[in-house]
């Protein structure tokens, strides 16, 4: 079975790549030398800090592991080449939420990056899904929890301006 794309854009694609270099530079050294100072303390049978290093050892190196797996299979999206006649990934697109009658602006990304808490959404989100291919003035009907939610496409842009 073909493992699933993860679609970056370049900007999440070097906050990963900084990520794994801080993380196999940095951090595993750090816990290294928490790890042998726990060891000098004797016993590890009842040794607390022992264990939380370890524990902090095993995260780090799951981490490590789950972003060299989405690097390896990274499709990256060239802001400066999407078509802003339609909304894809990479887009920063301007909304009018009809519920709520306010202006929204979100960045879609692929399912990796989003952060809904920094305007990011999925792709793969109900209304990222329902945005794709949409244009400038379409209204979109999308199935949230509460129910039915329409918002009018205001302006499609570069997200990397």
């Amino acid at each position: 079975m073909a493992e699933k794309k993860n679609i970056l854009t370049y900007a999440g694609l070097r906050e990963l790549e900084e990520e794994l270099q801080q993380l196999k530079v940095v951090t595993r050294k750090e816990v290294a030398q928490k790890i042998k100072e726990a060891r000098e303390q004797g016993d590890l049978s009842e040794n607390a800090e022992y264990d939380a290093a370890k524990d902090e050892q095993r995260d780090i190196e799951a981490r490590i592991e789950e972003i060299e797996k989405i690097l390896r299979n990274a499709e990256v999206v060239d802001e400066d080449e999407v078509d802003l006649e339609k909304i894809n990934i990479g887009c920063m697109v301007k909304l009018f939420d009809m519920e709520f009658n306010e202006e929204v602006t979100y960045k879609l990304v692929g399912s990796t990056e989003a952060d809904i808490f920094a305007g990011k959404i999925s792709n793969e989100s109900p209304l990222g899904h329902a945005l794709i291919g949409c244009k400038i003035g379409e209204v979109v009907d999308v199935e949230g929890v509460d129910g039915a939610e329409k918002y009018r496409i205001l302006d499609i842009q570069r997200s990397n301006l």
